[in-house]
């Protein structure tokens, strides 16, 4: 149950505004909110998920839908003050009260939602998923399979719906909805056989299957369906013109920045890697860990990333050795090593030790202009296939007019130092550029997977 703990529903210490935690007991408010306009305070409520909000390991939020709040409040000069509820349903009923402008809590759109409350706009698509444990065989595969299939779902949400609807076409179907735990927990008691079957949006199932493998998507429930933002009904003018800003440039970008951070380096599922991953989590990592912290407080590279990178390159293992000659838990080279002062590779704290050194030496070496977390996906890729070839493919992205500093564009030009268009014009020649794109991709997924042991 790591995993859960990190989605556990209640009051947070927040760095920006933040009122109220769960269910009011105050007396149902009339919209008397003054608008953003005025006050130049936006009030936003949302949950704590992966998909909308919640705190890094250093306190800070983030999230898709913070994110995208953020820019937009930005865009206006607002602040924003932040509503945290406990449910879906407990945000529904914040816009029935009028107590917020504006939900933001992963809302799949819906008619029957239309009907009560103000749309915004959408920003995301989905499918609604059915998700069992990968062992419960047979998994219903067909709507007339599910028939007798446990299946709980967290209560207010659009999988109600859903499900209700199919019970009419499909006698048979019967589902419980609990008010006391989210998507992302009852999955998680899902992948602990505690429940049968569960649905919820693709999007959330993307990303917890990385954390609990034995989850598996048994059959998808409806078409694409948008996510997106909602307001209490009458509030057709600051609806209007979150439209205006998500629909305009300003905001395909930031739905952009948003879908790079949160969603599109997450891979091909690898039922196997992640299922080792989480096994070695419990019984290699605890042997490191401190090794990791230490080394974070001497370089100030997080000990997660620290552990991610060495997942990738060792498994954690601090007698691997490589065909080419690297080795130990960081997979150092000879020359690199004795550079660092390290004179055993096999010593996992000096080789951690070491490993921290050099990549913190790789970001320090970068521009400082380059902004986070391009920043630090840069320095990873520097690592991998080293600084002089990184500066190449930096080079030819200003010559193709790219971005150099952006990490999604170096992830479209490094595989063109392996194109024999592009490479003999580079001062260090041939290199296989696609490898540190895909090196950062899993890093950046083992990471995911793996800052919860650090919490």
């Amino acid at each position: 149950m790591r995993f859960a703990r990190m989605f556990k529903a209640g009051c947070l210490a927040l760095p920006l505004l933040l009122v109220g935690c769960g269910e009011s007991n105050e007396e149902p408010a009339t919209m008397s909110l003054k608008p953003p306009s005025e006050t130049g305070i936006l009030t936003v409520a949302t949950r704590n998920g992966s998909t909308t909000y919640y705190l890094d390991r250093h306190e800070n939020p983030i999230g898709p839908e913070h994110s995208l709040i953020r820019d937009y409040a930005n865009a206006r000069g607002w602040q924003v003050e932040w509503t945290m509820l406990d449910s879906t349903k407990a945000v529904l009923n914040s816009l029935a009260e009028g107590t917020t402008h504006l939900a933001a809590a992963g809302l799949t759109h819906l008619a029957s939602r239309d009907n009560q409350y103000t749309r915004g706009p959408a920003h995301t698509e989905i499918t609604e998923q059915l998700v069992c444990h990968r062992d419960a065989r047979p998994l219903p595969r067909t709507p007339e399979d599910i028939a007798g299939t446990d299946i709980v779902i967290t209560a207010g949400s659009s999988y109600a719906e859903t499900l209700g609807k199919m019970a009419e076409q499909f006698p048979g179907i019967t589902f419980t909805e609990d008010s006391n735990r989210t998507t992302e927990i009852i999955l998680s008691e899902v992948a602990e056989k505690n429940i049968g079957c569960t649905v919820a949006d693709s999007n959330i199932v993307q990303v917890m299957r990385r954390h609990f493998p034995h989850l598996e998507v048994a059959m998808s429930l409806t078409d694409g369906r948008n996510i997106g933002w909602y307001l209490p009904a009458g509030s057709e003018t600051l609806a209007s013109d979150a439209h205006e800003w998500m629909n305009s440039g300003e905001g395909d970008e930031a739905i952009a920045r948003m879908e790079n951070r949160y969603y599109a380096y997450i891979g091909d599922f690898d039922f196997v890697d992640l299922r080792a991953l989480n096994r070695r989590i419990d019984e290699r990592l605890p042997n490191f860990i401190d090794e990791f912290r230490e080394a974070e407080a001497k370089t100030g590279i997080p000990a997660d990333l620290l552990a991610a990178l060495s997942y990738q390159e060792s498994h954690w293992d601090p007698a691997a050795v490589s065909p080419t000659g690297v080795r130990g838990i960081m997979m150092l080279t000879r020359s690199t090593a004795e550079s660092l002062g390290v004179t055993n590779r096999l010593d996992a704290t000096s080789a951690i030790d070491g490993g921290a050194r050099y990549l913190a030496d790789r970001h320090r070496r970068l521009p400082d202009t380059i902004p986070e977390p391009d920043r630090t996906f840069l320095a990873l890729a520097s690592y991998n296939i080293g600084r002089g070839h990184l500066l190449d493919a930096r080079q030819l992205a200003r010559d193709l007019g790219k971005n150099p500093d952006s990490w999604e564009d170096m992830a479209e030009v490094l595989p063109l130092k392996a194109d024999k268009r592009y490479y003999p014009s580079t001062r260090y020649g041939y290199a296989r550029g696609y490898e540190p794109v895909h090196y950062v991709q899993r890093i950046r997924n083992y990471r995911d997977v793996i800052r919860t042991a650090f919490h």
